[in-house]
């Protein structure tokens, strides 16, 4: 197939080269990450820019209200615009936006740049769609788990590769690297990439129109969206709680909650892991077992005593458990979903992931309330309750 081949719903046996979804996963590693380099950093950002404690929280929210309005209202236009033109068009302004933000000397223009940091990284969400696009059925679990690897690994890195840059150079040269590097990806996704152009005709207002009825019209979709909604809720929870649960029990600098950050990227191996057995037709088992390593995480959290060597070693057993199950379940939830129909499939995944990472940005709130009033028992009782919930839903398929 050549470059600029237009690629429609019944890709070739070969329409995905192993290099071509290598390219793509190494671009969701880099996009996503734009989304994670703040939060390790809020503390010196917040000091630079004259935020106060109270105000400094929007340093992380700004972008993840970017990222919702993106999955929203950018992420559909995958199923009407030309895919490669819009995935380098989104990464581009992300570049723009990265770059505005390592210029900020004063808070204001760094919170509208974070915005449209959270709106740039939204490409990742088209880029999944378009890889589920290239792969013949039979190994389209297998090509989304392998893209969304990279995907985990953005997400994973993103936090101790920020600390440690900050650490030896600036929080500026987060931003200004990493502006770098989109500017670099999008020239490499444009000569790389293959041509795909929707078959539909919607005009913009009656693609976003028909996303309520796609999600009331689409059970399974809102099956797979609340069933990733639980786990990434105690996902998200447990990453936002327990840096502050090793700076206060275990002393931890920020160099070492970035060391101990790097624990949970072994997880991003269940991605393949779950495109295969789903590809093999054991979704629900592959989802069951996701849901139990997420429960099982948080269980192993109240073995030891606070502070004991024990009990950090059961921290760093939860940290690979819970990422292991909550990217497993959702590689899951997308070949679930990508088979309902090739037309829709920007759109699908658009409410898909709206769903669930407005359920994490509730478990990272609701998680720091908990920790201030109750420490790490209130925060994990409720981070053990959200995938209990996901797990009783189960039953009722």
């Amino acid at each position: 197939m050549t470059m600029n081949a237009t690629i429609d719903a019944a890709p070739e046996p070969d329409a995905v080269s192993q290099r071509l979804t290598f390219v793509l996963a190494a671009a969701c590693g880099m996009v996503a990450a734009n989304i994670y380099y703040a939060q390790p950093l809020i503390a010196p950002i917040s000091a630079a820019l004259g935020l106060s404690h109270a105000a400094a929280g929007l340093i992380v929210t700004m972008t993840q209200i970017g990222y919702g309005t993106g999955l929203l209202f950018i992420v559909p236009l995958g199923d009407l615009i030309e895919n490669r033109t819009l995935i380098c068009t989104v990464i581009t302004l992300g570049a723009a936006s990265l770059l505005a933000a390592a210029f900020a000397t004063h808070a204001v223009p760094f919170l509208i740049a974070a915005l449209f940091i959270g709106l740039g990284s939204v490409a990742v969400q088209i880029i999944i769609p378009y890889a589920a696009h290239l792969a013949p059925e039979a190994i389209r679990g297998r090509v989304v788990g392998n893209v969304s690897t990279g995907l985990m690994l953005g997400i994973m890195l993103a936090r101790p590769v920020s600390s440690f840059v900050t650490a030896a150079l600036s929080w500026h040269a987060v931003f200004f690297c990493s502006a770098a590097l989109m500017i670099v990806l999008a020239t490499v996704l444009w000569v790389t990439l293959p041509k795909r152009k929707p078959v539909g005709r919607m005009h913009y207002g009656a693609l976003l129109m028909s996303m309520p009825h796609l999600a009331r019209t689409t059970p399974l979709l809102r099956r797979r969206a609340l069933y990733q909604a639980g786990l990434f809720g105690a996902f998200t929870l447990f990453w936002t709680v327990v840096p502050l649960q090793l700076a206060s029990q275990f002393g931890f600098t920020q160099r070492g909650i970035a060391l101990f950050a790097l624990a949970g990227v072994a997880g991003v191996a269940s991605a393949p892991i779950a495109g295969r057995l789903a590809d093999s037709g054991h979704s629900r088992v592959a989802t069951i077992v996701a849901m139990i390593l997420v429960v099982a995480g948080f269980l192993v959290t109240h073995i030891g005593a606070a502070g004991s060597v024990l009990n950090l070693a059961c921290l760093v057993v939860a940290s690979v458990a819970i990422d292991f199950g909550v990217q497993g379940n959702v590689i899951v939830g997308f070949r679930a979903i990508f088979v309902l129909g090739h037309e829709n499939r920007s759109r699908l995944n658009g409410l898909y992931m709206a769903t669930f990472f407005a359920a994490g940005a509730a478990g990272s709130a609701l998680g720091t309330w908990a920790f201030a009033q109750g420490g790490w028992p209130l925060a994990s009782a409720i981070g053990l309750a959200l995938p209990v919930a996901s797990l009783i839903y189960a039953a009722t398929e």
